[in-house]
């Protein structure tokens, strides 16, 4: 999937029309969904069910950092030769990431979609009607896909329009307000894994605290955003927005989390594919969409004001979910899940 991106993304240096351009971005879109539940499942199975959302955490540390890494050196690349050169120069990396896993990435070994044996039954391989039941039958599996559709809806929605906000409310140059704007959420880097240390360390004392943890952490979230928002200008506002981006991410790796703790182990991919689908087109895709309606009909401080309660919302579904998840987990069939040499 990290090479099939990197193609796509190389290949957009080479385009002539618009549809070209959309293809290209299509099959981006494609190598980055097929990667997050291939690396999720790899991550679920690397470590104990204890360090789980500690891993999570630092892995989507990643994805800030990438960003401003690249939106930083395509911006410079553009600028010094075209955006076609960005498009060709930020692909290599990535291709040859993709080519180092088949040598050094450890994989699970192939987890046989069974029930296990217990008192009262046999072994048996799994119905597709067992196989539905790992997802429709966990409210607080499904409860956490749709949390995390809230949450992403607030990260892409001011990923897209924080720049705009800061050239029209503070009247900065479109360059320095995305130097801006981009600082602000590069910070969320911190969230990520200062979220799954935090939510790991209270799991000692509440099995259910991955859940619990992310609910109030996007409560948090949205405050802040209001507080920086509504309250606050210059330089204050600034420092205000730089907490909220920290505290935008500290669900993420409890919540990643719970999607692999409460689902058979054959079907820890599956879950967060699952998640990726509904989050993608409820939360990423609708944000910067609805903002930029609300912008036109009623400008756009008024519209950015309506993006935290995405995040309140989310966190209800996630404090929601902690009512069935110790349940949930009980229901797991307990697998060995076993390395490549």
């Amino acid at each position: 999937m990290v090479m099939l991106w990197s193609l796509f993304t190389g290949a957009a240096a080479f385009i002539k029309t618009f549809p070209q351009l959309f293809a290209t971005r299509l099959g981006v879109g494609i190598g980055e969904a097929g990667y997050s539940p291939g690396g999720t499942a790899m991550i679920s199975a690397m470590y104990p069910p204890e360090k789980r959302a500690r891993m999570m955490g630092l892995w989507n540390a990643s994805i800030p950092l990438g960003s401003a890494i690249g939106v930083g050196l395509g911006g410079v690349i553009a600028s010094a030769w075209s955006w076609k050169h960005a498009f060709g120069l930020v692909a290599i990396p990535g291709f040859i990431i993709g080519v180092l896993f088949f040598f050094f990435a450890r994989d699970y070994k192939t987890v046989k979609l069974e029930k296990t044996a217990t008192a009262t039954r046999a072994a048996r391989k799994m119905r597709f009607a067992d196989i539905a039941a790992e997802f429709l039958k966990k409210p607080s599996l499904l409860l956490v896909y749709f949390g995390f559709a809230g949450n992403t809806f607030l990260t892409s929605a001011f990923l897209t329009w924080l720049p705009s906000y800061f050239v029209r409310t503070q009247g900065m140059a479109a360059g320095s307000a995305g130097l801006k704007a981009s600082s602000i959420m590069l910070l969320a880097i911190i969230g990520a894994p200062l979220g799954g240390y935090l939510v790991d360390a209270w799991r000692k004392k509440n099995i259910s605290a991955r859940p619990l943890f992310s609910g109030l952490a996007s409560i948090l979230s949205a405050a802040l955003w209001v507080i920086s928002l509504a309250f606050l200008t210059g330089t204050v506002q600034y420092i205000a927005m730089m907490l909220a981006a920290v505290s935008t991410l500290l669900y993420l790796a409890g919540a990643a989390a719970a999607t692999q703790d409460v689902v058979h182990p054959g079907l820890w991919a599956v879950s967060y594919s699952l998640c990726v689908v509904i989050q993608n087109l409820l939360g990423s895709s609708t944000g910067p969409i609805i903002v930029g309606a609300l912008s036109d009909k009623y400008g756009l401080s008024a519209a950015m004001m309506t993006v935290p309660a995405a995040s309140v919302l989310a966190g209800m579904l996630f404090l929601l979910a902690t009512i069935w998840y110790r349940r949930d987990l009980e229901k797991v069939d307990k697998v060995k899940v076993e390395m490549e040499s």
